[in-house]
């Protein structure tokens, strides 16, 4: 018995000491691969590079590269003794070279993250993912029982040693003493009771069958990499946590002041109820979303606000809380659905739209949990006398407008509400007034605060005064894993039938027929913009790539989903699939899982308006955006689907633009407007020109002014082509202006070579 009561105890012991031993490996390993990128890039840098650190002004290497010296990394592996010997070196040289070299591998050390190569596939980095594999195995099978393990642990240990009396010879029983006997004799029985106790008898098959897992041999380098393949988000969790990565703490705090920051800190989440890994920046939004009450959760598309809320949900359950609403456009239902399925404990879930919505309700009403409703839906349902412990407002920008019916609806159940949370990636879209009506929505207050003018006194100051209210953070500054994103203009000019088609359309003054001319021309392979878009297409599928097409028009996304069907790959007819605004929710979610499952290239095209929101499209790394949209947010949506937490291919994004067009007037006043987003709501305190804050005659938000701004497009488009017979052009003075990195001429009819960035 007390051979059995040891084995079981050393036993316990392993399996509680396991995911120690897991992550030291996979931190070794960690170490490992950063140590490899480091050296790969210090190969890849020329000794030239240490001019630019050096302290010394006019550091001469001249000496050093003909001794062969090429690359930084070079100097690093030599002494200082060996570059003495190089003819024309002496000390000081040498001493500063060395130093310059160190500081070169001090800063790329500091700069070098640890991304997966799903391309390349090197063998350290399965290694690396094999360890992590480990890992979380180790976890998952030991959190389950470490209680259990901790207390048995415990019960053994304490009796164990005094048990062993029992065993020892007459003489040694004899000089202990009675009591010492009486103790040891109490001791053994325990261990025997505990040994023979059901729950222990249960838990040591557990542990059997554990131990049995944990030994199995690792699998193939292929296996690994499929399952990374299959959650990246959760294997680039297990490396942040791994390699102690995190963003800049600033920027993960979205820059709050220090005082709401402490509260937060101190604040204890429970996310006993959440299935998944917290990022440390969702770990604060959603503590800062619990904490404040009632806030608005701006982080960047594509950072996960949907399991920040489910998080802070998790929390508010497990202190007992019944009733949870969640409101969304009809796009995103099922994803809500999913997401709460997926990634948490939370029962049970109610879909209070269609035909059962009313019969939902009352069930929901009675039995608690999380009700999901679309804007639509909830202006038909009647708030009750229920307390609703939170209700999320999931793409809060619907709600923008205080006269709108579906604003009103929300507003009437946020006031049942002992916690709210707006959730948008673009809370603002034009004007800072619209964004002080969202506030409005939850923070009356601190909204009657807010004046217009205080934008003048700086992003900074406005940042400070919604603070209490508003947390964002982007994608840049907290998410190391993300592979690039290269924007590029496709730039195609408008010639034969093209011309004619767009030429008719300005005649007409017909602005929408002007923005869709470039595809709708008579034959479809006379469409300059359809042939680039084709090549692209080609181009990626070759590549065993999948796109993913955003127009606005129903009529370019038929035309564009015929002639890419025409496109032929090795295995036969390229596979194509589109999301309307006519496609159900179910239906959406259809297309979604066959373009995510199908394997190889293929083609998904999207009415953006439709496409653009609600949908994680990480299987693809090409964009298409098949003209400009008069909303940055709305290209910036569309971009988010694909490019998002969890992709692991680099991204490219193509704008297709015809020249001397329409295209180009929208992309001059779209850029006024991105600089006025980009001003007041950043992740990181940004200064714009002061006109980035002028939208009073450029709103295209703005029906009214929208409307003006298409005509005053037509009219000079009219005057260009000779329509009006009029010799005064009226056209802005020509100057450069930069969208998304590239530049954007406004001079007519000059030769423009468009690049890349």
């Amino acid at each position: 018995m007390l051979r059995q009561a040891r084995l079981l105890l050393s036993r316990c012991k392993y399996l509680l000491n396991v995911p120690r031993t897991a992550e030291r490996s996979a931190r070794s390993a960690y170490e490992a691969e950063l140590e490899r990128g480091v050296l790969e890039r210090l190969e890849l840098m020329p000794v030239d590079a240490l001019k630019e650190v050096s302290t010394k002004d006019g550091l001469r290497l001249g000496a050093i590269k003909s001794a062969g010296f090429r690359r930084v990394a070079d100097v690093l592996a030599s002494s200082r003794s060996q570059l003495l010997l190089i003819r024309g070196v002496g000390s000081i040289t040498a001493d500063e070279v060395i130093r310059a070299a160190q500081r070169v591998e001090e800063n790329i050390r500091r700069t070098t993250r640890v991304r997966f190569d799903v391309e390349r596939r090197p063998v350290t980095q399965a290694d690396l993912l094999s360890k992590l594999a480990q890992l979380a195995e180790g976890r998952g099978y030991v959190d389950l029982m470490r209680t259990r393990l901790e207390r048995l642990v415990q019960a053994i240990g304490s009796d164990l040693e005094a048990a062993h009396l029992t065993k020892a010879g007459p003489i040694r029983r004899f000089f202990a003493g009675p009591s010492r006997r009486a103790e040891a004799a109490a001791a053994y029985d325990r261990l025997a009771a505990l040994l023979r106790d059901p729950d222990t008898v249960s838990l040591i098959s557990e542990v059997a069958a554990v131990e049995k897992r944990l030994s199995a041999p690792r699998v193939r380098t292929q296996r690994v990499w499929d399952d990374f393949m299959a959650d990246p988000v959760f294997y680039n969790g297990l490396l942040a946590d791994v390699g102690g990565l995190g963003p800049d703490v600033d920027v993960s705090q979205g820059f709050l002041p220090q005082d709401i920051v402490k509260r937060i800190r101190e604040f204890h989440l429970d996310t006993s109820l959440l299935k998944a890994t917290l990022r440390v920046y969702q770990t604060f939004g959603a503590k800062f979303a619990l904490v404040q009450k009632r806030a608005i959760l701006g982080d960047e598309m594509g950072l996960g606000k949907t399991i920040e809320a489910l998080a802070a949900l998790c929390h508010l359950r497990s202190r007992h809380a019944q009733h949870f609403l969640v409101v969304c456009p009809a796009a995103v239902l099922f994803n809500w659905e999913d997401e709460i399925d997926r990634h948490s404990l939370l029962k049970p879930v109610w879909r209070l739209h269609g035909p059962q919505r009313d019969c939902r309700n009352r069930e929901w009403v009675r039995e608690g949990g999380v009700a999901i409703t679309t804007f639509d839906t909830l202006r038909r349902l009647q708030p009750n006398e229920t307390r609703i412990a939170a209700v999320v407002v999931d793409e809060a920008h619907y709600v923008k407008n205080p006269t709108a019916l579906r604003t009103k609806a929300v507003l009437s159940w946020l006031k049942l509400a002992e916690h709210t949370l707006l959730m948008s990636g673009t809370p603002m879209l034009n004007r800072v007034e619209e964004f002080r009506t969202l506030v409005n929505h939850i923070q009356p207050e601190l909204a009657s605060e807010i004046r217009a003018t205080d934008t003048i006194a700086g992003a900074e100051a406005f940042r400070s005064k919604v603070a209490p209210v508003y947390l964002r953070r982007n994608q840049t500054d907290v998410l190391d894993e993300l592979p690039e994103k290269i924007e590029t203009a496709s730039w195609v000019i408008l010639d034969g039938p093209a011309a004619d088609v767009y030429r008719q359309a300005v005649a007409n003054r017909n602005f929408m027929e002007m923005r869709r001319a470039a595809f709708l021309t008579p034959k479809p392979f006379d469409s300059p913009k359809l042939r680039r878009l084709l090549q692209i297409v080609e181009e990626a599928a070759d590549n065993n790539r999948k796109v993913v097409v955003f127009s606005f028009f129903l009529e370019v996304i038929q035309r564009i989903r015929t002639a890419v069907e025409r496109i032929h790959t090795a295995v036969g007819p390229l596979q194509v699939g589109s999301i309307t605004g006519s496609c159900s929710p179910a239906r959406r979610k259809e297309i979604v899982e066959w373009f995510t499952t199908t394997p190889g290239p293929a083609v998904l095209v999207n009415q953006i308006q439709a496409g653009g929101e609600g949908l994680n499209l990480q299987a693809a790394s090409v964009v298409i955006l098949a003209e400009p949209q008069w909303k940055p947010a709305t290209e910036d949506q569309a971009i988010a689907r694909v490019y998002r937490m969890g992709q692991v291919h680099p991204v490219q994004v193509h704008r297709l633009l015809t020249e001397n067009s329409v295209d180009e007037h929208m992309l001059r006043i779209l850029a006024r407007k991105s600089a006025l987003i980009a001003k007041y709501l950043p992740s990181k305190m940004k200064e714009a020109a002061p006109e980035a804050t002028d939208t009073t005659d450029e709103d295209p938000e703005n029906k009214v002014s929208r409307k003006k701004l298409e005509d005053q497009i037509i009219e000079k488009e009219r005057t260009r082509l000779g329509l009006d017979h009029s010799d005064d052009i009226n056209m802005d003075t020509p100057q450069a202006t930069f969208i998304c990195g590239f530049p954007v001429g406004l001079n007519q009819g000059c030769c423009r070579k468009r690049s890349s960035v």
